[in-house]
């Protein structure tokens, strides 16, 4: 049988030029190793001392200074990091920089639909942070305060989150689109006092109407005491509906007749940002991280697998709701790189808007997602070239597994074969990767070159044996790191319970994995979400990237359903392209017939696609087509409500779902 992902070339290879400048080289020879073999084994042999070097190389500096690195005398699954020490992550991200050299620098440039970009220096970044911390001091904001962040990627949103935690405030950040219930659930499960909102925001040329919404959430919300809002897009005409609502240039006066004190001392191990997972597993986990863990594994994956450093321009196409919003900020910032935002929808007012924007701002890294690549190919192989791409360096992505047609694509005909695609998996209990690609190792198409340096990782059958290669497993972590989530915001049994009690003092991240022959890692799906049919454990991954190689296939979903002769009969859920789709509309529109023998005959040919790379017993039993995949608001697909809504359970919490429809068009086709 073979592999579709697994059995891959070797698309791309680093030149000595890049291995030369890349960050991972420097720190490399910090620490006195001089290939990457030697440079894993010393990050996990002692975690202690790689993670004191990586501090030494991010330049992170603690007042007073830590007593102890690491302390585990809760467990490992507790763990303390930089014990005694004092840190300000914020201080790091801007008070730094302003030096001489660097003070001038870009080091946000915002842009949006309207093609009208904002670049803010590193020294105004910081005034325009003091303002908004002080103004929220006036307001009698305290240090342990849980302020929400609702606000699409713009520049205060980068302002607000680090104004918060500037003054020793937690962080709470919500997705943009979120509707009124998602957002109140999150909002009182931390006992937020505050959000930061706006009036609204453009998408495909029409305005989003943040501020109703925000309202209605408050208005379930007991504890909000204060919702500041920035007027983005629509002239407030009528009057707020309380006067716990402040508009931002209020807040800016508030913050210029307050007394500003320094920033608020805190340690490193106090609460800095709570961020809800998306929901694909469940119900949301609030994801508690401190200033000493998110934003310096952030930082550090951020220079050792993006190769970002002073100056690089990093775009990442994401929202503050999703761990990557809050990951490219602070990240960026505390390696003195610039951030490129873009709040719009990447293929408005053009399917070319995407490159459009790469060029004009300079980018060198781009993070993306592969739906948001699929989508963009479907534009055609010319838009890319219309514009000049020469800045870019590398792709990055994260999110969800590669299928191959959509990765070569952008490696072939947008990054011309000569661009490295960095992949990323790990997630927001993490604070960024466990498996990555870096500049100093080949690629293959859809694989992860090796695990994150610090990150002892292996790959687990069910007895808790490491498994070889082409064998699948648990991908698990066993020892502590930097960025490990500090729990789940007052849930510790869950926490437990959905980490560390399947094997003792070992991490089980929920995800299947395998290494081929040639030690490269790839991700195969949640672990829940993969099947063992007639004996053989399948990833969805496996099955989907064979189903959507097809050229009328832009989407697809694999399930396993109970069956009596196998065990688990796997099901498929199949998004037609928009041309073959319109027909089929048109034909039931007509009552044409044919569509229903149409529809069969590619049912058909799509099985036979499948078992002809995967064996007959590994094909789907069943395909049906639907318009959409049920998925999260940042685009993962979410098999466990497919799942439910076809087997005629109760799908859980869909507050994360960006298509509620989608799962009604599964449950009516459950017979």
């Amino acid at each position: 049988m073979q592999n579709i992902l697994e059995d891959q070339p070797i698309a791309w290879t680093p030149t000595p030029d890049v291995i030369e400048r890349a960050q991972l080289t420097k720190f490399m020879k910090q620490v006195g190793v001089t290939t990457w073999d030697e440079l894993y084994a010393y990050s996990i042999n002692d975690v202690e001392m790689f993670t004191a070097e990586v501090l030494r190389f991010l330049d992170i500096k603690f007042d007073p200074p830590y007593e102890k690195l690491l302390d585990t005398s809760d467990g490992i699954e507790f763990p303390k990091w930089c014990q005694g020490g004092g840190l300000n992550i914020t201080e790091m991200c801007l008070d730094r920089w302003q030096t001489d050299e660097m003070k001038d620098h870009p080091a946000v440039i915002s842009d949006d639909e309207s093609g009208r970009p904002l670049s803010t220096s590193y020294e105004v970044l910081l005034e325009e942070v003091e303002e908004i911390a002080s103004g929220l001091r006036a307001l009698g904001f305290v240090k342990g305060d849980a302020i929400g962040v609702h606000l699409p990627m713009m520049l205060e949103t980068v302002t607000s989150l680090l104004a918060i935690g500037r003054i020793g405030c937690i962080a709470v950040p919500v997705f943009s689109g979120y509707g009124v219930e998602a957002i109140a659930s999150r909002l009182n499960a931390v006992k937020a006092v505050g959000l930061i909102t706006c009036d609204g925001f453009m998408r495909r040329g029409k305005v989003f109407n943040a501020l109703d919404v925000a309202v209605e959430a408050v208005s379930l919300c007991s504890t909000i005491k204060h919702v500041l809002v920035c007027n983005r897009t629509i002239q407030l005409t009528c009057p707020f509906p309380s006067d716990k609502f402040i508009e931002f240039d209020d807040l800016i006066t508030l913050g210029e007749n307050f007394e500003t004190r320094p920033l608020e001392p805190t340690s490193a191990e106090d609460p800095l940002i709570i961020l809800y997972t998306s929901g694909t597993t469940g119900k949301p986990k609030g994801i508690a991280h401190t200033h000493a863990s998110f934003p310096i594994k952030a930082a550090q994956d951020m220079a050792f697998g993006t190769d970002v450093g002073k100056d690089t321009r990093i775009s990442w196409y994401t929202d503050i709701g999703w761990m990557m919003g809050p990951w490219l900020i602070y990240g960026a910032l505390i390696n003195g790189a610039t951030i490129c935002i873009y709040d719009g929808a990447p293929d408005y007012p053009e399917p070319d808007r995407m490159w459009e924007f790469c060029a004009k701002h300079k980018v060198e890294i781009l993070g993306i997602s592969p739906t948001l690549i699929r989508a963009l190919s479907n534009c055609g192989d010319e838009l890319p070239k219309k514009h000049d791409l020469s800045s870019l360096r590398a792709f990055a992505s994260t999110g969800e597994p590669w299928n191959p047609a959509p990765w070569w694509w952008l490696f072939e005909k947008v990054g011309d074969s000569k661009l490295p695609i960095i992949n990323y998996s790990g997630g927001t209990e993490i604070s960024g990767g466990i498996v990555m690609g870096n500049p100093l190792l080949p690629l293959k198409p859809c694989s992860f070159p090796a695990p994150c340096p610090g990150m002892d990782v292996d790959i687990l059958d069910d007895e808790g044996n490491s498994v070889g290669p082409g064998k699948v497993g648990e991908l698990v972590i066993k020892q502590p790191w930097i960025g490990m989530a500090r729990g789940f915001w007052q849930e510790k049994e869950r926490y437990l319970d959905t980490y560390w009690r399947r094997f003792k003092d070992i991490w089980v991240h929920g995800d299947f994995a395998m290494r081929d022959k040639d030690n490269h890692w790839f991700i195969l799906g949640r672990s829940d979400d993969t099947l063992k049919v007639a004996g053989k454990r399948v990833g969805p991954a496996e099955v989907e990237s064979l189903l959507v190689a097809h050229s009328l296939v832009t989407e697809a979903a694999v399930i396993g359903v109970p069956d009596e002769v196998k065990g688990t009969a796997m099901v498929a859920f199949v998004v037609q392209n928009d041309e073959y789709r319109i027909s089929n509309i048109e034909s039931t529109e007509n009552e044409d017939p044919t569509f229903e023998i149409r529809n069969s005959k590619f049912e058909i040919e799509l099985k036979a696609l499948v078992a002809k790379d995967m064996g007959k017993p590994l094909a789907p039993s069943k395909i049906h087509f639907v318009s959409a995949l049920p998925k999260t608001r940042n685009a993962k697909v979410m098999r466990r409500v497919i799942r439910s809504a076809y087997l005629g359970e109760d799908p859980g919490d869909l507050s994360a779902l960006e298509n509620p429809r989608s799962v009604k068009e599964i449950q009516q086709l459950r017979k």
